[in-house]
């Protein structure tokens, strides 16, 4: 049995958790999530928790079981709590500014670059080389975190770029001086 999957997804006061054919539907006092889970699995609400239960014990069965669970846990915790990524700009002259809702960055281009974020995304700078992703859905969240930071990945000799805020760059030594002149 997935240690994951047996494990009952606590519903917290002011969510409303419904199945309905195979799609989630999760109502928060942030928002309201929707999700499509695999036919095979079952979803049953019974009083403040949320079981997910699999027919067999097959391979993919198994998978699908912890999966779909932890599906259902991100979306009850997106609607109450919410989710985060901090980005960090590490450079000189790497910056980062809001134009209305869109993303502007300046990092060693010819010119600025400009990301909008879709709907139920908010972006925050409270720092010219630090950026906030807000949003209720993890997946969209994180998909978005990984598109600014694909703007300028970090590099491994000066670590310059945009990096997660607890990232380790793996850094390498320079050249080598020349020897034996």
């Amino acid at each position: 049995m997935s240690r994951v999957g047996r494990l009952p997804v606590t519903v917290p006061a002011g969510v409303e958790v419904k199945v309905n054919d195979h799609l989630v539907t999760v109502k928060g006092p942030k928002g309201e999530l929707i999700n499509k889970i695999h036919p095979d699995m079952q979803v049953s609400v019974e009083d403040g928790q949320v079981f997910v239960t699999r027919p067999s014990d097959n391979r993919q069965h198994r998978a699908l079981h912890g999966l779909t669970r932890a599906l259902v846990q991100n979306m009850v915790d997106g609607v109450t709590k919410g989710f985060s990524k901090t980005l960090e700009l590490v450079g000189v002259g790497y910056r980062a500014a809001l134009q209305g809702k869109k993303l502007v960055l300046t990092v060693g281009y010819s010119h600025q670059v400009e990301i909008e974020p879709e709907d139920g995304l908010e972006i925050e700078v409270p720092a010219a080389n630090k950026i906030i992703v807000k949003g209720i859905d993890k997946q969209k969240v994180g998909a978005l975190a990984a598109k600014i930071r694909a703007v300028r990945e970090p590099e491994p000799y000066k670590g310059k770029g945009i990096k997660y805020e607890n990232e380790v760059i793996r850094r390498k030594a320079g050249k080598a001086g020349v020897k034996g002149k």
